[in-house]
């Protein structure tokens, strides 16, 4: 079925949203498709993923930041991962408490497997779709990301129409 066509920028932009929800649920679903066999999910994946982009040992929290996760989702995915021998933990020179993660033999050869099923799957996939509007929808989805990060670094989330904005005092309970 075609999306609706709109008008105004709110709904096109919510219409956006809604279908990169449903994007993403599909993306995460393929990935775990792709990498079962291999004891990955999308979400380890995605963590040895970081590592490897990288080119060098990270900690929790820096794989968290590249790749927009929780610290506390990164921290059970390291664990997990450790335990199965995809990755270990090595000492920080710049911080006691915060140990750097590093991929194992098998992490990396996991990772590499996971690489090629997804070069073959992206190709079938993506087939229908030209590079040029791949490439602008990429850059898209880059320029949104970037304006909510700005959006949640200066607070502006919260809007002037809701409870608590500018214009309105947050209340609370009745007094008796």
């Amino acid at each position: 079925m075609p999306s609706r066509v709109l008008t105004d920028r709110p709904a096109a932009f919510t219409d956006l949203v809604l279908e990169v929800f449903r994007l993403n649920g599909a993306l995460l679903a393929a990935g775990d498709g792709l990498t079962r066999d291999l004891g990955l999910t999308s979400a380890r994946w995605q963590v040895l993923g970081a590592l490897a982009l990288a080119g060098q040992p990270l900690t929790v929290a820096g794989i968290a930041r590249r790749m927009g996760l929780t610290r506390q989702a990164v921290r059970r995915l390291v664990a997990d991962l450790g335990r199965d021998g995809f990755v270990g933990l090595d000492p920080n020179p710049d911080h006691r408490r915060a140990s750097l993660v590093v991929p194992t033999g098998a992490g990396r050869r996991a990772y590499a497997a996971a690489g090629l099923r997804q070069a073959a799957w992206a190709e079938r996939v993506a087939r229908e779709c030209d590079v040029a509007s791949l490439t602008e929808a990429a850059c898209l989805l880059r320029r949104l990301r970037a304006a909510l990060e700005r959006d949640e670094a200066t607070g502006a989330m919260e809007t002037d129409d809701e409870p608590g904005g500018a214009d309105q005092p947050v209340r609370g309970p009745a007094r008796r």
